[in-house]
C-alpha cells in the first residue's frame, strides 16, 4: 500500500554500484511517486552533500570503498542527527544490523528483500520525519503565538482567539502531504481556510474545488478521474478529471459527508494507493495533488451510524480543524459588518454607508444559523436599498425575524389606571413603560423604542427627563 509523497526534503541514495542506484530510484518513483532523489556513488562526497542540500533521508549501502557505510552512519548520527538513515546491505547479518541500529539507523534491509517491504520502510521513515517537523512547527506556534505568514489569512476577518489558533495549526500542517479535514457549519468559511492552506503549501499547481454533494457514484468517478474516448455512450472525446486538473496543486472536495458509500470506497483507494483509473482506461495515473476535504456534517456520528466508512474517516482526519460558528465569536460581528459594508458598497458603486451604533448590538442577539454567509447576504440586501447617510435597521430587523413594524402588544380594554388608588406621575409612568419595553426587547433600546412607537433618541431623552423629575 503506497501513496504519492512529495516531502520537502531530498532523499539521498548512497551506493558504489550505479545499476543499483538506478534500480532503486526507479522503484521509489514508480511505487511511491517519490522524485526528489539524489544519488551518490562516492562515499567521500556524502558529507559535502549533507552540508549543501536539505537531505531528510539517506538510503545507505554498508560495503563501499574509501569510507565505509558504518563510518558514514556514525558521522551522520553525530553531525546531522535530524537526518534519518536506512541501511541497505548485501549482507544478511544480525550482528551488523543490531550494530547499525545502535549507531542510529532508522531501519535495516537486505538488498534481496521484496520491493514492497523496502518501499514501505521508506514511507515509514518519511512519515516519521513529517510528524517530527509538524510537532516542531506546532510547538513553535504555541510558544510564540505568532504567524509566520499572516497574509495568507487576510480573506478571513476575525479577532477570535480560537480562529487564530486554527490559523497557527493550518500554517503548521500546510506543507504536509496528508489530507486535511475542515469541519464546521455552512457559511463559516471552510473554503477560505482551504485556500489559505493551499497558499501556504507552496504547491506550484492550482487549487481545484469540487462540491461533491448530490453526485452519484458514476458522476463522482467521472468528475474526479475523467474518462477516455468511448468509455460510455456519449463519451466522444477524452476528458481530464479534476485530479489531473489539480496536478502539483490542491484538490478541495467540499461536502465530503454527502458521499455515497461506493464513492467513499473509491476515495479511500485513491488515498491509499496514490493512483486512480480514468473511466474506460486500464492504465493507472498517479495522484499528484494534496487533498483537502470539508463538511458541515458530524462525520464521527455518521461513522458511528454506519453511513461513513471508518477507515476513510480515520484516513481523512490525519489533520483536522473545526471552524466555530459565528454565534461563538460575536466579537467578529463589528469587524465583519465594517468589512462587508465596504466590500458591498464598492461592488454596487455606492459610497460606504454609516451603520447605526445599535446595529452591531442588535446583530449580536441573533444566532446566525447561516453564519458569515448569512450576515453578508443581510448586508448586501441593506446596502442595495440604502439611500440615506445612515444605514436603515429595517432590513436587518426583518432578516433576524423581527418584522418591521415590530408587533406591539395589544392594549387591554378599559383604562389600565382605573383600579389604582394613586395615579403615577407622568415621569413615573414614562419610566415604568420604558422599563417594560426594554425588558421585552432584552435590553436593546432600539427595539424597545420601536415597541413604543418612538425613535431611540426620543426614548433616551424621555428617560433622562423622567429620571430628572424624580
Amino acid at each position: 500500500m503506497t501513496q504519492n509523497l512529495h516531502p520537502p526534503f531530498c532523499i539521498l541514495l548512497v551506493d558504489d554500484e550505479p545499476a543499483w542506484l538506478r534500480s532503486l530510484s526507479l522503484t521509489l518513483e514508480r511505487s511511491a511517486g517519490i522524485t526528489n532523489i539524489l544519488t551518490c556513488q562516492d562515499s567521500r562526497q556524502v558529507e559535502g552533500i549533507l552540508n549543501s542540500r536539505k537531505v531528510g533521508l539517506i538510503l545507505l549501502d554498508l560495503t563501499m570503498p574509501h569510507i565505509s557505510g558504518e563510518d558514514l552512519l556514525t558521522m551522520i548520527a553525530e553531525q546531522h542527527p535530524e537526518t534519518a538513515t536506512i541501511v541497505i546491505s548485501g549482507m544478511n547479518q544480525l550482528e551488523t544490523a543490531v550494530r547499525c541500529m545502535k549507531i542510529g539507523a532508522f531501519d535495516y534491509f537486505v538488498k534481496t528483500v521484496e520491493e514492497d517491504r523496502l518501499v514501505g520502510g521508506v514511507l515509514r521513515a518519511i512519515r516519521m520525519l513529517e510528524l517530527q517537523r509538524e510537532n516542531f512547527e506546532m510547538s513553535s506556534r504555541v510558544l510564540t503565538g505568532e504567524l509566520r505568514r499572516p497574509e495568507a489569512f487576510t480573506a478571513i476577518i476575525t479577532a477570535n482567539r480560537a480562529m487564530h489558533a486554527i490559523f497557527s495549526y493550518v500554517e503548521a500542517v500546510a506543507v504536509s502531504p496528508q489530507p486535511l479535514l475542515i469541519t464546521g457549519e455552512s457559511g463559516v468559511g471552510k473554503e477560505l481556510l482551504a485556500r489559505a492552506t493551499h497558499l501556504l503549501s507552496g504547491c506550484a499547481g492550482p487549487l481545484v474545488a469540487v462540491n461533491v454533494a448530490g453526485l452519484d457514484d458514476t458522476v463522482f468517478s467521472d468528475t474526479l478521474f475523467g474518462h477516455t474516448k468511448g468509455a460510455f455512450t456519449g463519451a466522444d472525446q477524452q476528458r481530464r478529471g479534476m485530479i489531473e486538473e489539480a496536478a502539483d496543486g490542491t484538490l478541495f472536495l467540499d461536502e465530503i459527508g454527502d458521499l455515497s458509500i461506493p464513492s467513499q470506497v473509491k476515495l479511500l483507494r485513491l488515498l491509499q494507493e496514490g493512483e486512480y483509473f480514468p473511466l474506460g482506461s486500464d492504465r493507472p495515473k498517479r495522484l499528484k495533488a494534496r487533498i483537502i476535504v470539508a463538511t458541515h456534517h458530524n462525520l464521527a456520528q455518521k461513522e458511528a451510524d454506519g453511513r461513513f466508512r471508518r477507515d476513510l474517516f480515520y484516513r481523512l482526519r490525519t489533520h483536522h480543524v473545526h471552524v466555530p460558528p459565528l454565534r461563538e465569536r460575536k466579537e467578529d460581528i463589528p469587524l465583519l459588518l465594517d468589512y462587508f459594508l465596504g466590500q458591498v458598497a464598492r461592488s454596487l458603486g455606492k459610497k460606504k454607508p454609516t451603520p447605526p451604533r445599535e446595529l452591531a448590538q442588535l446583530l449580536a442577539t441573533y444566532s446566525f444559523p447561516g453564519n458569515v454567509r448569512e450576515l453578508k447576504a443581510m448586508i448586501y440586501d441593506a446596502v442595495s436599498v440604502h439611500r440615506d447617510h445612515i444605514l436603515s435597521m429595517d432590513t436587518f430587523l426583518r432578516g433576524i425575524g423581527r418584522p418591521d413594524p415590530l408587533p406591539v402588544a395589544p392594549v387591554p380594554e378599559g383604562n389600565p389606571f382605573s383600579h389604582l388608588d394613586r395615579l403615577p406621575t407622568f415621569a413615573e409612568a414614562t419610566e415604568l413603560l420604558a422599563a417594560e419595553a426594554i425588558t421585552r426587547a432584552k435590553g436593546n433600546q432600539t427595539i424597545a423604542a420601536r415597541l413604543l412607537g418612538i425613535s431611540q433618541p426620543a426614548l433616551s431623552k424621555r428617560l433622562k427627563l423622567a429620571r430628572g423629575q424624580e
